[in-house]
């Protein structure tokens, strides 16, 4: 079953309600142009001077208070308390590198693995999702010994060298080199009602391709919620069928949970779990540390051994003490608020909600998503993915005073993900200023 035809090209995960340099600009944003230069990424056509932010709020410089919708960095909302209390305490007494022993590092981690498969029980802490994407990419390829990597259309991993390369949402120009094999992600839009048994099949059809090419495979690398190829959920389940071909041809699955881990689902902790898949490596970040820059990647201690054989790796920040205490607190914040049981029942109070102004309009044409990460797919009169149309909304719903992003291969995707402590009065908010963006 064929994708329906967009109103112009594939986007770059970037391009994405950007903001467009012109005439007129105001002194921050030449500021930030002047000194960022060609990589300067700003949301809006007019950006926002931010000044604070608490919960799932966050305030502008002109006083001006905005619903976030848009990024699951804050997991457990903006400037939790106890993660403040614990960065702070933490650095005031000691913050070094990874090589000495300091038991909050091991406290953390102990507590991590508590909630991971017990055969994964070696972790590598790093700075960025980025770096720990990286890590198991190597990871991958020294255990397996082959080199291809198996990803979906508009995957977006990372940004170093390596990761850039099975990022497809990232890329300008050029074309993925010949290791990596972009697959389409697992919707009704290519693979109809059989969506586990359509996207085995094209699992298949590339490892089949990299037998063609000479190429051993080395991992199969998924972000299981699929967020920048639109947010492809449902039904639990189907990515199993897949991770079993990647593995009989002897490559690993490499879980990328940095947008659905942490509970964010609200079926389960871990997005690869509402699937009943156990992987190979784990990968995570953002989330973690609700603001603090931390990462990490998790292993088999015998896939970690065969890397570790070729390559000595040391992370100077990655694992340090105020990393740990900031993501030790995330974790008792998430069990002590419920959160995880929060965003399965007010995600799906919103997508109930979300669902039901569908109904009143046509050119809403889908509603999916699990827990506090849901996708809403517009459209023109023709059925078409309109990204111009899904801009409008984004300016109007922001001139409501909700902040919200775009997803999708062609940006036409709504990508609905508020801080996990999201109320239902804050969820009822964001419904009704859909509702307007659309009627305006």
């Amino acid at each position: 079953m064929s994708a329906p035809t967009a109103q112009g090209q594939a986007r770059q995960i970037l391009d994405m309600n950007a903001y467009r340099p012109g005439n007129g600009q105001s002194r921050p944003v030449e500021r930030r142009l002047a000194n960022l230069g060609a990589a300067s990424v700003l949301f809006y056509r007019q950006p926002i001077e931010m000044v604070g932010a608490e919960g799932a709020w966050m305030i502008a410089k002109d006083g001006t208070r905005y619903l976030d919708f848009y990024n699951n960095v804050p997991s457990v909302g903006h400037s939790h308390p106890k993660v403040v209390e614990a960065v702070s305490r933490q650095i005031a007494q000691l913050n070094t590198n990874t090589r000495y022993i300091v038991s909050v590092v091991d406290d953390y981690l102990e507590a991590l693995k508590a909630l991971l498969p017990p055969e994964l029980s070696n972790v590598m802490m790093t700075c960025s999702g980025s770096e720990a994407n990286d890590l198991a990419i190597r990871v991958a390829r020294a255990a397996t010994g082959g080199t291809g990597i198996i990803v979906t259309e508009t995957a977006y991993h990372g940004n170093t060298a390596l990761v850039t390369e099975v990022s497809p949402s990232a890329l300008k120009r050029g074309s993925l080199p010949e290791k990596v094999i972009a697959i389409p992600p697992p919707g009704a839009a290519h693979f109809g009602e059989d969506i586990a048994g359509g996207f085995r099949a094209s699992v298949e059809a590339a490892l089949a391709e990299f037998g063609r090419r000479g190429i051993r495979p080395a991992a199969f690398l998924a972000d299981s919620i699929f967020s920048s190829d639109g947010i492809l959920a449902d039904p639990p389940g189907f990515l199993a069928p897949a991770v079993e071909a990647v593995r009989a041809a002897g490559g690993l699955f490499i879980a990328d949970e940095v947008q659905p881990g942490f509970g964010r689902t609200g079926d389960a902790f871990w997005g690869y779990a509402r699937h009943g898949v156990t992987p190979d490596i784990v990968t995570m970040g953002k989330p973690m540390g609700n603001g603090f820059p931390m990462a990490a990647m998790v292993a088999r201690p015998d896939h970690l051994e065969q890397f570790c054989a070729d390559v000595g790796y040391f992370n100077t920040f990655g694992g340090n003490p105020v990393a740990a205490a900031a993501g030790h607190a995330v974790l008792d914040v998430i069990c002590e608020e419920g959160l995880q049981e929060n965003a399965r029942e007010t995600g799906a109070h919103l997508l109930a909600g979300l669902r039901q102004v569908a109904a009143g309009d046509a050119r809403v044409t889908d509603v999916r998503g699990a827990g506090l990460f849901i996708g809403v797919d517009l459209a023109d009169e023709a059925g078409r993915p309109d990204p111009a149309f899904t801009v409008q909304v984004i300016d109007a719903m922001r001139a409501h005073n909700v902040l919200i992003g775009a997803a999708g291969r062609y940006g036409a995707t709504l990508k609905v993900r508020p801080p996990l402590c999201l109320t239902r009065e804050e969820a009822e908010r964001f419904i009704e200023a859909f509702r307007a963006a659309l009627a305006g």
